[in-house]
């Protein structure tokens, strides 16, 4: 016998094995679906030539949507673009990322060596030129020379802006600071046309538009402001946000950027506070949990008095979401039920990363069926 994290094991000669097919939400089907519903319209990925992500704002609907299509297009047959068809050879990614990540990071790197590339990694700061007063704008200067697009991933928010105006490749915000992360907002909208596909026809019967809850602070959470700027794109998809938040640790008047909610209002949602997280649930399709802000090179948790488990009211046939790392906000009693679709999304980001990057490094034409 051998312990183990205090857990005493047998030891034991047969095999361990696991399961190569996950839920329908991992495999094809609801790619599929998505495919089927939107029509392609190629020529809307063309704005995103020579053009860089630093905010979701800039998108629009359609260019959105197309990038869905890809996407699913990817993630329903990836054999036929991982082995026949790689867009990327040739091409060399420029990964920097001077903040702690797993999911976004190695997504990234993923989804550009699926299609082909290769890529240059750079994860500590103090191993760079900037550890010696290097300004922002002459390290942009000499990515240009290395690689043909840079995904940036920086505590301080704006330091993606002062290298957009050096760079002559493209370059994507993976997290700036507490500011924005704008291709989590799109694998998150991705995940939700998954689960029900009819949201992306081009007019979406009132019946069938559906109540986000939110749980998280917008002023402070990258992903969670990101959430609600792409949704705002799409009003039309939605009843009712119902941003959730324990009022002892964040105020309601402070849960916004000023502005901000009117702006977001303005643009069609209709959204609602709330404090009660289990009176919300049985109304919620969606229920999206973060309790993680990045405030400099730390990080602050938010909403402690907040946990989704599998015993709560939860509305049948409804779904969670989440950006990760999990922590106590997300119990694990959730992820063998019918609502943990918080794994589609992470799987999901990866097929979206990889549409989004073909474009960009204008190869869309030996993807699509029509452009």
């Amino acid at each position: 016998m051998r312990q183990v994290d205090s857990c005493v094991l047998e030891r034991d000669n047969s095999p361990i094995r696991f399961a190569p097919l996950g839920p329908d939400v991992f495999g094809r089907t609801q790619p599929q679906l998505l495919l089927g519903t939107i029509e392609e319209h190629g020529e809307a990925l063309l704005d995103l030539i020579d053009q860089h992500v630093v905010s979701i704002m800039p998108f629009g609907p359609e260019t959105l949507l197309q990038l869905f299509r890809l996407a699913a297009k990817y993630e329903s047959n990836p054999d036929r673009y991982i082995r026949h068809n790689t867009p990327l050879t040739g091409k060399i990614l420029i990964n920097a990322f001077y903040e702690p990540s797993t999911r976004t990071r190695l997504s990234f790197d993923s989804a550009w060596h699926r299609l082909g590339g290769n890529s240059i990694n750079i994860t500590d700061r103090s191993t760079t030129g900037i550890a010696k007063g290097e300004s922002l704008e002459d390290v942009a200067h000499m990515f240009n020379n290395y690689g043909d697009c840079v995904v940036l991933r920086d505590s301080d928010p704006s330091a993606i802006y002062k290298m957009t105006g050096s760079l002559r490749i493209p370059i994507i915000n993976a997290g700036n600071g507490i500011d924005e992360h704008p291709t989590q907002a799109m694998a998150d909208l991705y995940t939700i046309l998954k689960w029900r596909p009819r949201l992306a026809l081009p007019d979406v019967d009132p019946a069938d538009r559906i109540r986000i809850g939110v749980v998280g602070v917008p002023s402070k959470m990258r992903t969670v402001r990101s959430l609600l700027r792409i949704l705002s794109k799409f009003p039309g998809i939605l009843a009712e946000i119902v941003v959730i938040h324990d009022d002892q640790a964040d105020p309601a008047d402070t849960l916004f950027e000023p502005g901000e909610l009117e702006q977001l209002e303005a643009a069609g949602l209709n959204i609602r506070i709330s404090g009660d997280l289990q009176a919300e649930l049985p109304q919620l399709d969606v229920t999206y949990i973060n309790a993680i802000a990045w405030v400099g090179d730390s990080y602050e948790v938010h909403g402690n008095r907040f946990r989704l488990t599998s015993d709560l009211p939860f509305k049948e046939g409804s779904i969670v979401l989440h950006p990760l790392a999990r922590g106590p906000e997300l119990s694990t009693c959730l992820d063998d039920t019918p609502h943990n679709w918080y794994f589609s999304q992470a799987r999901g980001a990866v097929f979206l990363r990889m549409a989004l990057l073909t474009c960009m490094v204008d190869r869309a034409d030996r993807v699509m069926d029509v452009i």
